[in-house]
């Protein structure tokens, strides 16, 4: 019972970051929302560890293929950070282990401190 109410707070947490961080998607072609989508499989690999679903690893891959361009690479950045912020419990080192584990390596690692305006 409590693993689902972590989940579906995680969950929540989300969808209300996906809101919050819109605006960082208007120079984009990815949205927030379109990256919380992709990653929103990922949270109980990210918060528990264990296992990576493979709906984890489609959203990674596909979140990849969509960063074309920098901008697209920044706003994507920037709508993780602010995301994974607001999960409680999230391990920044697994999260950045999902590229390699799911054979898409990500062009940046997410830390708090990550400064999103210089991922190229």
């Amino acid at each position: 019972m409590a693993r689902f109410e972590v989940y579906g707070f995680a969950f929540m947490v989300l969808l209300v970051s996906m809101v919050v961080t819109t605006p960082y998607a208007t120079n984009a072609t990815i949205t927030c929302g379109e990256v919380t989508a992709l990653l929103t499989p990922c949270i109980p690999f990210g918060v528990l560890g264990g296992i990576v679903l493979p709906d984890c690893c489609a959203g990674i891959k596909g979140l990849n293929a969509a960063q074309n361009t920098t901008e697209d690479r920044r706003t994507a950045c920037t709508c993780i950070q602010e995301g994974a912020a607001r999960i409680p419990g999230i391990d920044y080192d697994r999260i950045n282990t999902l590229g390699d584990l799911c054979g898409s390596p990500c062009p940046y690692k997410v830390y708090p401190s990550t400064d999103c305006s210089q991922v190229s």
